[in-house]
């Protein structure tokens, strides 16, 4: 558990840099779309839309980035962080359609690792800090 506590920051790391990708949706929101989804953008809205997402999901990625170097923000980035893969997670699971056979499919499989490692790090770190 040590090993684990002592380098959770490359954790955060790698973890930041995969979620930092998703600035592709704000830079190429179509390419986006289609490689994750199989859909492509019907107007200007969801253009928006999907830009604007996408530079949320990348402004995560950088929040987990600090996070890994400033400890004194790391439980809290990991909440927020975590949180918002897990509502990722379960939409994609509960859609009625099956995004699963695209990079979503993808995504779920590796949130959903990094959610897991998150959860384990802050029960660890829970009984430190209280």
């Amino acid at each position: 558990m040590r090993f684990f506590l002592s380098n959770f920051k490359w954790i955060m790391l790698v973890s930041g840099l995969l979620t930092c990708t998703m600035f592709q949706a704000f830079i190429s929101p179509q390419s986006s779309l289609q490689s994750n989804f199989g859909q492509t953008i019907d107007g200007n809205l969801s253009e928006i839309i999907v830009r604007n997402w996408g530079a949320l999901i990348g402004l995560m990625g950088i929040m987990l980035i600090y996070g890994a170097f400033n400890e004194t923000v790391r439980r809290f980035v990991l909440v927020i962080a975590g949180s918002s893969k897990i509502i990722f997670i379960l939409l994609l699971l509960t859609s009625k359609e099956n995004y699963l056979g695209f990079g979503a499919g993808t995504a779920v499989i590796a949130d959903s690792i990094m959610v897991a490692l998150y959860v384990v790090y802050l029960l660890l770190t829970m009984k430190r800090s209280s």
